[in-house]
């Protein structure tokens, strides 16, 4: 007998995947009826408000005739309907899988029966019964709605016509291009195409080359066929520029009067050294009770950003700036992300802040929001406040200190008297002060008690090392490095948690419940349990795991484990792996809470620069200050689902510029041997990790040549079949590059055996 599920339910919350679960339950035995009490008692749902939603969500899916009424109450599977609409997800090897809230398993797809449907479409699927091995399959019989119809790939040009060979291993079909379609582009050129229609007796698509990127390698060639592949822009259209430029920039006075005056307030930046925009800053009081006065002051994008402009439609098209290896694409024009909306420091800036006292104990004793005026007095450098926290760990005395011009901000000296000297991060001279020295590190104290008792509540440490690159002049990756997350970090992330956490407290509740009110929240669900399962089995193979049996214990251990794997070989291996059983953090107006950060309410405030769902945030806060009703909640409901599309867009296109930038790198090392971990197993080959620079490669079970090696699923490993050699994952193994493709972005590794 299978074990049961547990599904983790708080008073009030929306019980996940509903819809699910009352299929599997009605599909366990289709002759039998059951009526919503039944139904819950199955769910281990036992409060009034979880029998609520079951009992509307019933009522839908009866009107819908997914299921039907066979009695008053009572509830059966409607056989009748054999037509499903859902998504389709297509696989690399040309097969997919129809997803439909209409049965708890995925159904299987067989390429034959794709029916011109593609990766992502919204499609009418016929759902039947294999006779022989009782497999359920689908046959999609209508797409309904293409989730794109553009696509990157390179031109094999033909005389009178071509195809466009797509770059996504999940685009099956080439796109046929005519003669006059072409728009200049040459055989082997890297272009974008658009599928304008595909006939009834064509194998292929018919399409137009929109863009022609340049040739295959190129460096800004590939970086634009990343961006454009998940259809994120590299420029800003001219209207939208000049709609930026046309802003009225000046702080008038009586802008000034309707705003909290903090300009008098000690206020600094801390950002990394190659920053550019800052929208975030914070200013120290020490109050006459002992207490401190803490402003989290951020840039008021929205005082700027008017809504229903120009500027404001692009700004929520493109819902987040893009980072990738070499460049930053922003959602706001330079001369709002970089300018009048960056908290540079000696210069007066409109914010939108959130101002607490807080005690010795780091408690919260008082808080205000609203927006302010403020004047940065000092930008700091993480390595600089980094350099403080770690002199006062020391019990060295660190009253002003004095930083060299190198660009690594290495530390010259210390000083123990109290006469602010010069200071350089970019070449331009400024004051360090004893207040500044103070209050950096007083906000280091309260920030690590904060943490402390995040953690204590359940918080989930992902502390992983980033991969990062020297790069030349011309963008080559000439180095590879690793940055980690250190105090100075953790300073700033801690008082951005407690703003936007209590941003959504303020909103979100009243006398400890929901307000009702229409609010931006950024969700986190629990871990899927046979998410969860699998971690065990693969963690086990190094001496791990993890207690899942509540949900207390499952943060308690998955804590336990990121710290025991910290620094080891296996380390990047099992926080992926870790990372991907959590579910995916999204923008919804329906609050369920935060799992990973432990926050029952929690919004995003602190980034309106690059994110829009803070703009969002902002507006509707300043509503509510200004004593506004609450609007509806199916427009914001859109909106969120928008900025948690383009959010996940953006983040694969980040994730393949690193990529991209680890072949290249890699093509520069091709007789080298390197260390390596081995990271994956697959029937086909072993995925191994460098050690030395976290670059990912295969090896082929084809390419290993002193035996025959097949897959063994149980071990997660490769065994050679004359000599039972064995090639487990975690397994520690020596490599050589064989083969880089920029393309692709994918390297193949020789493996150098014993």
């Amino acid at each position: 007998m299978p074990k049961k599920k547990k599904i983790y339910k708080k008073k009030g919350k929306i019980i996940k995947d509903l819809t699910r679960n009352i299929f599997r339950i009605l599909n366990e035995d289709s002759s039998k009826f059951y009526n919503y009490k039944q139904i819950a008692g199955k769910l281990g749902i036992s409060d009034t408000d979880g029998k609520t939603q079951i009992l509307k969500k019933l009522a839908e899916l009866t009107a819908t005739e997914k299921i039907k009424e066979v009695d008053r109450g009572k509830f059966q599977i409607n056989e009748d309907r054999k037509y499903s609409i859902g998504t389709l997800d297509i696989t690399s090897n040309g097969n997919g899988y129809f997803i439909t809230d209409d049965y708890e398993d995925d159904i299987f797809i067989p390429n034959v029966n794709l029916g011109k449907g593609l990766h992502g479409d919204v499609v009418r699927a016929y759902i039947y019964q294999r006779k022989r091995s009782k497999k359920v399959e689908a046959d999609i019989v209508e797409v309904l709605e293409r989730a794109k119809t553009e696509f990157v790939g390179v031109l094999q040009k033909n005389k009178n016509f071509g195809f466009v060979i797509p770059d996504n291993n999940k685009m099956y079909a080439d796109i046929f291009i005519s003669q006059n379609k072409m728009n200049g582009a040459e055989h082997g050129d890297k272009v974008q195409a658009t599928i304008s229609d595909w006939p009834e007796n064509s194998k292929n698509p018919f399409g137009k080359i929109t863009t022609v990127l340049g040739k295959p390698g190129d460096h800004n060639t590939e970086m634009h066929s990343i961006l454009l592949e998940y259809d994120l822009p590299y420029e800003f259209p001219a209207e939208v520029e000049k709609d930026a430029e046309n802003l009225s920039i000046e702080i008038t006075k009586d802008e000034i009067s309707k705003r909290r005056d903090m300009r008098k307030d000690l206020t600094f930046t801390i950002d990394p050294k190659d920053a550019k925009d800052f929208d975030d800053a914070l200013s120290f009081t020490k109050l006459e009770n002992g207490n401190y006065e803490v402003g989290i002051h951020i840039a008021d994008v929205s005082h700027y950003l008017q809504q229903d402009t120009i500027l404001d439609h692009e700004a929520y098209e493109r819902a987040t700036s893009v980072y990738l290896v070499d460049r930053v694409v922003p959602m706001l024009p330079e001369i709002l992300s970089n300018g009048v909306c960056s908290l540079r420091p000696n210069e007066e800036k409109l914010t939108f802040s959130a101002v607490f006292e807080i005690n010795e104990k780091a408690q919260i004793v008082g808080e205000w929001f609203g927006r302010t005026v403020t004047y940065s007095d000092q930008r700091f450098a993480y390595e600089e406040a980094q350099y403080l926290i770690e002199q006062n760990q020391e019990n060295k005395s660190v009253t002003s200190s004095e930083f060299s011009k190198d660009e690594n901000i290495n530390i010259k000296k210390s000083f123990k008297n109290t006469i602010p000297v010069d200071v350089s991060i970019t070449g331009a001279a400024y004051k360090v002060s004893t207040e500044i020295v103070e209050a950096t590190l007083k906000l280091d104290e309260l920030a690590k008690k904060l943490r402390k008792k995040r953690m204590k509540q359940g918080a989930i440490s992902f502390d992983r090392v980033e991969v990062k690159f020297h790069l030349d002049e011309e963008a080559n990756p000439v180095g590879v490095f690793f940055k980690s997350s250190k105090d100075a970090n953790k300073l700033i992330e801690e008082f951005m948690l407690l703003a936007n956490r209590k941003v959504a407290e303020f909103i979100g509740q009243k006398q400890g419940r929901p307000s009702g009110k229409t609010f931006i929240y950024r969700v986190h669900d629990e871990p899927d349990v046979e998410k969860l399962a699998s971690l065990q089995n693969i963690i086990s193979k190094f001496g791990y795991k993890i207690n899942t049996d509540t949900k207390e214990t499952t943060s308690d251990s998955l804590n336990q484990l990121l710290s025991d794997v910290h620094g080891k070989a296996e380390s990047n291996m099992i926080e992926t792996l870790t990372i991907r059983t959590m579910s995916k953090a999204v923008y919804t107006t329906q609050n369920i809470g935060h799992y990973g950060l432990a926050f029952n309410y929690y919004s995003h405030f602190t980034s309106p620069i690059r994110r829009y769902p803070d703009v969002m945030t902002h507006r509707l806060l300043q509503h509510y200050l200004d004593g506004g009703n609450s609007p509806k909640t199916l427009p914001y409901e859109e909106k969120c689902k928008h900025s948690s599309k383009r959010e996940e867009l953006a983040s694969k296109a980040e994730r393949d510029s690193i990529k991209y930038m680890q072949v290249k790198y890699m093509q520069d090392h091709k007789n080298e041997i390197f260390e390596g971990v081995i990271t994956g197993v697959t029937e086909w080959g072993i995925y191994v990790e460098i050690k030395q620079n976290k670059c990912e490669g295969m090896v082929r079970i084809r390419d290993i040549k002193s035996d025959y090696y097949i897959f063994d699923e149980k071990q997660y490993a490769i065994v050679g079949q004359s000599t039972k050699q064995m090639y487990q994952l975690g397994d520690d193994v020596s490599v050589q590059v064989k083969k880089t493709d920029l393309e692709r972005k994918h390297l193949d590794f020789n493996l150098i055996e014993d």
